[in-house]
């Protein structure tokens, strides 16, 4: 099974959200507390090219972006592939 990291920061909708849809979908994942100003954030940022919202969502260490993106690959039909391609 594909390693699932997702950056949060408490009370952030997206981040609920995200999050709802990998326990929904039974997908173990990591998740890292990253408020802001935090070493976590930082690594977030850096580790997505520079994208300081979150949540920041990565795959096998490759950042596919934040709660919109993880919906829309779920939606395509591309999440399961992506996370069985690991």
């Amino acid at each position: 099974m594909a390693k699932v990291e997702i950056f949060t920061q408490p009370g952030c909708p997206y981040c609920i959200r995200a999050v709802g849809l990998l326990k929904q979908k039974d997908i173990p994942f990591t998740e890292v507390d990253a408020p802001r100003g935090t070493k976590a954030r930082e690594e977030a940022i850096e580790r997505s090219g520079g994208k300081r919202t979150v949540p920041q969502i990565f795959i096998n260490g490759t950042s596919i972006g934040g709660c919109d993106e993880l919906l829309a690959l779920e939606r395509n039909g591309k999440l399961d592939e992506l996370l069985k391609g690991a």
